[in-house]
């Protein structure tokens, strides 16, 4: 006599060929749409770097500091980047240097996240950084140079993240003092990061 199933075990049957179907063609799609060799093509370019001393205005330590303030344009096209499995593109300017503690240090200054490819030209003109250029130190006296790196980032809607560095400068002396203030009481000015 042959045994029965049950509506449940049908449906899980169903529910567990469905699963394994769709996690397959979820990792098919993810294997042909990762960006495996496209370089984004693009410059970076720093104008000018200053060390200013000031106080953070939304960081916990309130204390006068030296900021590195960054002048800088970028034009890269991003476009590549963007198939039918991009969700959005992340693209960071980062500032890389060597103090005497840290061999090596990253510091974000600057990031846009582009949505569409019609929106992947990015062409920023005359920028500052946008977020805070310090050193864990509190100071810049011992660091000489610093190098820009653009990095980019593709959030996918299926699979893994993709990462790459679209274009380096050379590296940019560091001003060797920094520039107090102007005003008679010291160290009132508030940085906007």
């Amino acid at each position: 006599m042959a045994a029965m199933h049950t509506t449940f075990q049908r449906l899980n049957s169903v529910t567990a060929f469905g699963t394994s179907t769709i996690l397959a063609l979820l990792a098919i799609i993810a294997f042909f749409s990762f960006p495996v060799s496209y370089k984004p093509r693009g410059t970076v370019e720093v104008h000018s770097l200053k060390v200013v001393s000031g106080r953070a205005q939304y960081h916990f330590d309130r204390r006068e500091q030296e900021y590195l303030t960054t002048e800088f344009d970028i034009d890269a096209d991003f476009s590549g980047l963007f198939n039918w499995n991009t969700k959005q593109v992340f693209v960071s300017l980062a500032a890389e240097y060597i103090s005497s503690k840290h061999p090596q240090n990253q510091v974000v200054v600057w990031d846009h996240i582009i949505r569409s490819k019609a929106d992947a030209h990015v062409q920023a003109k005359g920028n500052l950084n946008k977020y805070g250029f310090r050193e864990v130190s509190k100071s810049f006296n011992n660091i000489t140079q610093a190098e820009f790196i653009l990095k980019w980032n593709t959030m996918p809607y299926v699979g893994a993240l993709a990462y790459g560095d679209q274009a380096r400068t050379e590296p940019v002396p560091v001003p060797v003092r920094a520039i107090k203030e102007e005003g008679t009481q010291k160290s009132k000015k508030r940085l906007p990061y």
